[in-house]
């Protein structure tokens, strides 16, 4: 059973209370919220370990909530999934660009949902928090205070750009990341790095990763993303 404290806001009864039988039955502490302002109001009062977000709600519309959250300090970091009827690719683009974790349209199936939202709490958990915290995920060593990475024992040689980019996303596993993201994960870099040039990265990446760089995804319209499950990505 699992304790988290979630947030679901929504407009429509319905689908707050089903979101809320859902959810409860599977452990979680719900609170519901009808607009944005009750969200905001709801979130300043008390700490929540996830949101789910309707984006078309009356007054504070859902993409302006994520925006406020995201702006602050100490929300920042609150995991989002966007949960709406708005499924056009620049409506996920803009959603995920904001810093939505995950991008559910409805209708929807509410054991697909639970599954989803706990993939994103578990991701959230193994995110590094800490820039110079060495990842291991599958056969991938990644060391930023060395800057090497190590492949099969093997180390590969990145150019600094190659390295930011690997490192973002597989700090990231199974998170879908659009290009303006990845560009904002490595800026600061002496490399001008754009969205045209982040494909450019990615192609170099695969190349010098060989057979692991089918690890790196691309989502067609939205950007790339980590594969969880090494043994789906070689085969």
């Amino acid at each position: 059973m699992s304790n988290e404290k979630l947030l679901v806001v929504d407009d429509e009864e319905d689908i707050l209370e089903l979101l809320r039988f859902n959810l409860v039955r599977e452990g979680y502490e719900v609170a519901c919220a009808a607009t944005g302002e009750q969200a905001l109001q709801q979130i300043n009062r008390n700490s929540f370990d996830l949101i789910i977000l309707d984006l078309m709600l009356p007054g504070i519309d859902g993409l302006d909530v994520a925006r406020r959250l995201k702006k602050n300090v100490k929300t920042q970091f609150m995991p989002i999934v966007m949960l709406t009827a708005k499924g056009e690719e620049a409506d996920i683009v803009a959603g995920l660009e904001l810093g939505a974790d995950d991008y559910i349209t409805k209708p929807f199936s509410p054991r697909v949902l639970i599954a989803r939202l706990k993939a994103v709490i578990r991701r959230r958990a193994v995110t590094p928090e800490d820039v110079n915290q060495i990842i291991q995920i599958h056969d991938i060593v990644i060391d930023p205070g060395k800057r090497s990475v190590v492949i099969a024992e093997q180390p590969i040689d990145l150019t600094y750009t190659e390295f930011q980019v690997l490192y973002y996303l597989a700090g990231r596993p199974g998170w879908v990341s659009t290009r303006t993201q990845i560009v904002d994960a490595v800026r600061g870099s002496d490399y001008p790095v754009t969205d045209r040039s982040v494909d450019v990265q990615i192609v170099g990446l695969r190349k010098k990763m060989g057979d692991h760089g089918k690890l790196i995804e691309t989502v067609r319209g939205v950007g790339y993303r980590f594969k969880e499950s090494l043994q789906a990505a070689l085969i």
